[in-house]
């Protein structure tokens, strides 16, 4: 989820922890995975098995699990999203369960970290009913009312007015959801835009002790799931802006779409436990889109608890949207790379907050803030890089800088290691009247604006370099801030950003991760008044609307898309959904480039964008899409050599019959390509084509290819009679002679188009691991 504060792009980056439970006897929470020989003659409910499961195995005491969960083994019993239950066990009782042959598995709790306007504007989206312009359709608005986005995160704040219901008709009557009660959370605060609100927290409740100060409640009091929540749906709200950054009328994607916040993220992060309680009950609840700005590292999609509810979604014609991670540029850095979910990675608007610096030698460098005090003045003032033996001191950590030699000047930090925001207080709290964050290789040129406590301007690398060597070298270096506030219509844009987790999948080298990318950069929307727009505990000021940054801010940004594409087509399948947005994705920017990377300058790849950056208008009619059903995603995960227990826990069903599988994993029948040669010279793929455009239609491929590769598409145009009609084709990838031993990687595409439309895939070629 994309933050736990703005001031981090990295905040709630991808790594999974191992979590000990703190609270009783060496007691930890563990999600045990059993197999599906539930018999409701026997046991009235799941609940009942799982607690009898418990009492015969380890003579555990009977109970009510929505006791208090300390007192109480078994937390959570999952019903829709998994088939077993989460429970407080010992390494004795571990043991017991996996000896019982009602027991696939028993895996220890794990932690999952939050991935941290003029957006619809700039999507092509109509200003007032967020769809596409040029389809007011009061049909298709109608419909939009009917589809429910369900939002796991850290809460949300229903006091905002992005969650106002004015004009919205009664709720539908499918809905099973409810808001619950809590100590600073009252039902009658939601509304018919807020229809659901619940909080789990038994996973981090067992894993931070009795003594966690953070009630169980759907109260947003981090910022983060109120801003996810209003970006997928929030409602018009005009005159919006933080502290008069970015002001204009803010709302979501979908903003006559419901909204239901499931809190599943609390101050130490999101746990497994809880994340599967709350992917369970909504969809029980009924939602049509899940919207999850969080993520762990890869893993095997049975060990992937994202993964493992999300099929269980998928296989209910719910779409599941999920952010790429914030760990780029590196690569192979994606989170939540599973083919039935959409990987989402950031870019940049065509919005931007300027901000100079400008020194004693009069050099003028321009980077970004959303400082909103008292400014400088005019005065020239003392300018001070604390480089030495001790980095903390250029880093500007807590507690590094000598208040004497920082007093009254402008104080230059690096980027790294803490919070940006921190160390702007680092440097007001040692008497320090400004700061220029300068970007070290890390970032490169790429740049943040933050709500800063004290005049901030952040510069790239390069600027970066030599502001320090003046201030380093100058027998008197001074320097003044000034800021430009909100500018529109920058070009290039989008750019991709550098924070975006790359590609290539390394759980499935076979399958092209990240699928799209959405605006992610200095994303204005609503904000939880519990806390100030730094998401420091001592920020004072109160905004209902904040910017962040993170592929936390992308994700929802195309949930609320796909509740668009959801109420347009009601009977499209969360695959097609998928396949509409990736093959409208555009790849060239504002400037008719192709599209950039913000690490380095250079031109982007699909490792980094996907299929490009989501295009709502044409994904409203793409043509064609690429259709795929849960026995395909079987299909798949036979070709994986997975176990039968092994499918099982993600599939949920017993018997699982692997001999029909595919080939090779890229085989799926998926919108994009991913050819890894290795040591083979030749290999092929088949993909099918369902019409869901005009009768009577032909299209022709177009292949763009690296002149290392042979790319052969037969046949080389399909006709459709009708509407819903199939046509199948297989292309063959030939790696030329000689080049395995030079090339490591290319990219291209295959287009089928016609007159009015063009149906696009990426192709990632590789002829090793990375």
């Amino acid at each position: 989820m994309g933050s736990v504060s703005p001031s981090t792009v990295v905040t709630f980056a991808v790594f999974f922890f191992t979590i000990q439970c703190w609270c009783i006897s060496a007691k930890k929470t563990y999600i045990v995975h059993m197999k599906n020989l539930f018999e409701p003659s026997v046991h009235p409910t799941h609940q009942d098995w799982y607690s009898a499961t418990l009492q015969s195995l380890l003579s555990l005491p009977d109970s009510d699990s929505d006791a208090n969960p300390n007192s109480n083994s078994l937390l959570y019993s999952y019903t829709d999203a998994y088939s077993g239950f989460a429970a407080l066990l010992d390494d004795e009782q571990v043991q017991q369960l996996l000896r019982s042959d009602s027991v696939i598995g028993v895996f220890e709790d794990t932690l999952y970290k939050l991935h941290t306007t003029r957006t619809p504007q700039f999507l092509g989206l109509d200003t007032q009913t967020g769809l596409w312009e040029g389809h007011r359709d009061e049909d298709l608005n109608v419909a939009s009312h009917d589809v429910i986005v369900g939002v796991l995160d850290t809460g949300v704040w229903p006091e905002s007015p992005s969650f106002n219901d004015a004009g919205m008709p009664p709720v539908p009557p499918r809905w099973d959801g409810e808001c619950e009660t809590g100590p600073d959370f009252s039902p009658s605060l939601c509304n018919r835009k807020l229809i659901g609100a619940r909080s789990f927290s038994r996973g981090f409740h067992m894993a931070s002790g009795v003594a966690s100060r953070e009630p169980a409640s759907p109260r947003d009091r981090d910022g983060h799931g109120t801003h996810t929540a209003s970006t997928a749906a929030g409602s018009h709200v005009s005159n919006a802006s933080l502290l008069g950054y970015a002001r204009g009328t803010a709302r979501g994607m979908a903003p006559l779409a419901r909204v239901a916040a499931y809190k599943v993220c609390w101050t130490d992060g999101c746990f497994a436990s809880d994340i599967l309680a709350g992917m369970d009950r909504a969809i029980r609840d009924g939602v049509d889109v899940l919207s999850l700005s969080l993520g762990g590292g890869s893993s095997p999609y049975f060990r992937d608890t994202i993964a493992i509810g999300a099929f269980a979604a998928v296989e209910r014609g719910i779409v599941v949207s999920c952010s790429a991670g914030n760990s780029g540029p590196e690569k192979a850095s994606l989170a939540n790379v599973a083919p039935w979910i959409m990987t989402v990675g950031a870019g940049t608007l065509d919005r931007d907050f300027p901000a100079y610096a400008v020194l004693g030698n009069k050099k003028r460098f321009t980077g970004v803030s959303l400082y909103s005090g008292n400014g400088m003045g005019a005065e020239p003032v003392s300018l001070v890089y604390n480089k030495g033996l001790n980095q903390s001191g250029s880093i500007c950590l807590p507690g590094s800088l000598d208040p004497g030699k920082v007093r009254g000047k402008v104080v230059i930090c690096d980027r790294g290691m803490n919070a940006r925001v921190e160390k702007g207080k680092v440097v007001r709290d040692a008497g320090g009247v400004g700061m220029i964050l300068a970007n070290t290789a890390a970032s490169g040129e790429e740049l943040v604006a933050d709500s800063h406590l004290l005049p901030a301007v952040a510069v790239g690398k390069v600027a970066g370099d030599q502001i320090k060597e003046y201030a380093t070298s100058d027998a008197n270096p001074t320097a003044v801030l000034s800021f430009r506030g909100t500018v529109l219509n920058v070009r290039p844009s989008p750019v991709v950003a550098a924070f975006s987790s790359r590609g290539p999948n390394m759980v499935t080298k076979q399958i092209l991760k990240p699928d799209v990318i959405g605006p992610g950069v200095d994303i204005l929307a609503a904000w939880s008044e519990a806390i100030g727009p730094s998401g420091m505990t001592d920020d004072t000021r109160k905004t209902q609307f904040n910017i962040m940054s993170g592929t936390s801010m992308s994700c929802p940004h195309i949930s609320g898309l796909a509740a668009l594409l959801k109420a347009a087509h009601p009977d499209w399948s969360p695959s097609a959904i998928k396949s509409a947005l990736m093959t409208t994705a555009y790849t060239h920017d504002n400037t008719r480039s192709p599209l950039r990377d913000a690490s380095g300058g250079g031109l982007s790849t699909p490792w980094a964008h996907g299929a490009g950056h989501v295009n709502p208008h044409k994904a409203f009619s793409p043509g064609l899409v690429y259709d795929a059903s849960t026995n395909d995603y079987v299909k798949f995960l036979c070709s994986l050599y997975y176990t039968p227990d092994q499918i099982q826990v993600i599939v949920k069903r017993a018997g699982v019959n692997c001999t029909k599988k595919f080939s090779d994993p890229g085989q799926l029948n998926y919108p994009s390509f991913s050819v890894l040669f290795g040591d083979k010279r030749v290999v092929r793929y088949t993909r099918v084509l369902t019409n869901v455009g005009e009768a009577d239609s032909a299209y022709n491929v177009t292949v763009d290819a690296p002149s290392t590769v042979g790319v052969t598409v037969k046949p080389a145009r399909l006709v459709f009679g009708k509407v819903g009609d199939r046509r199948r084709y297989t292309v063959t990838f030939v790696s030329k002679k000689g080049t395995e031993g030079s090339a490591r990687n290319a990219f291209g595409s295959i287009m089928w188009s016609n007159a009015q439309h063009q149906v696009r895939s990426p192709v990632a070629f590789s002829w090793t691991l990375l």
